[in-house]
């Protein structure tokens, strides 16, 4: 079947460029937590000590953070605006009752890195090339194939960009529970103001539509790639529950870095919450300048990816 009926083609890099900056708040936010050595921790525990990363900021690091900011501004205010129950269940039924492309893994990430790579003819590092960097350093730092696995594909998910996505606000940036209230751990709180959910009698209260600790499994996160990634992978591979954890909650950061929605969470959810941190420094640390050899590596994750996804061709 390969590809179907494509939109956004010409747009792909500026999809990239708000990914980036994105990233790029979240890099600053989390070498920020790290030094000042308010990392969450993955112990129990129902809220934050009430500290800001932000605190004790030098004048230079809060400038960059801030610049960094004011470029995702516009997009978030969209992203919380529109993130509501209604589009969410609509997403989902749109999942499930569409196939947008048959095709391999492997295929997949080279359809992605044309798609994005094409519309920005500057571009130094493909797609491919980076999905290719968080795969190998979690390689040589000894972590299980599984694992490895998921540094290839994390990203894959942004492939519904050109399926059927309704703009950038739904397929990237940092993602939240839908159904319950919102919370000031999220980026730019204050946007969710607009959002028809903050004044439902149900969704805008703290549990929602959610019993206190039921956990996240059972939980609608904001739609976009991470959780689109992680319907096909949960559905059509062999990867364990830390994988299929990885992949839907890397953009999660009110919940592993901030420390939110603790009250959400089984007893389970802890340990896929250190997974996902632990993750993390991949995710942000890895994309750099280097280029690999993609012939000589292809082989090696061929069989990768034939290993967790028996079925050949998948269904996307």
């Amino acid at each position: 079947m390969g590809l179907g009926k494509i939109i956004h083609s010409d747009k792909g890099h500026l999809l990239e460029l708000i990914d980036e900056d994105v990233q790029s708040v979240n890099v600053i936010k989390t070498k920020l937590r790290e030094q000042s050595k308010e990392a969450v921790p993955s112990k129990k525990r129902k809220k934050n000590d009430g500290k800001s990363v932000l605190d004790g900021m030098n004048e230079e690091d809060f400038r960059q953070y801030n610049q960094a900011k004011d470029r995702v501004r516009e997009f978030y205010k969209e992203q919380h605006e529109k993130q509501t129950m209604a589009y969410n269940l609509q997403a989902r039924i749109n999942f499930k009752t569409k196939v947008r492309a048959r095709m391999t893994v492997w295929d997949a990430l080279c359809e992605l890195s044309k798609l994005i790579d094409e519309s920005d003819p500057d571009t130094e590092l493909s797609q491919i090339d980076h999905a290719l960097q968080t795969a190998e350093a979690i390689r040589s730092d000894g972590k299980p194939r599984w694992m490895q696995l998921v540094g290839l594909i994390h990203d894959l998910g942004k492939i519904l960009y050109f399926f059927e996505s309704e703009g950038q606000w739904d397929v990237v940036g940092d993602t939240f529970p839908i159904g319950c209230g919102f919370v000031k751990e999220n980026i730019f709180p204050e946007f969710f103001q607009g959002n028809p959910d903050n004044s439902h009698p149900i969704y805008s209260t703290k549990l929602g539509i959610y019993e206190e600790n039921s956990g996240l499994k059972s939980v609608m996160i904001s739609w976009g790639h991470d959780e689109y990634m992680y319907y096909v992978a949960k559905n059509q591979s062999t990867l364990n529950e830390q994988a299929l954890a990885m992949i839907r909650y890397h953009s999660f950061y009110p919940w592993h870095r901030e420390g939110a929605y603790r009250y959400l969470m089984s007893e389970n959810d802890y340990k896929m919450l250190e997974a996902v941190q632990d993750f993390n420094q991949y995710d942000l640390y890895s994309k750099g300048l280097q280029r690999y050899d993609l012939e000589k590596l292809k082989p090696y994750y061929l069989e990768l990816i034939e290993e967790f996804f028996p079925q050949k061709l998948i269904e996307f």
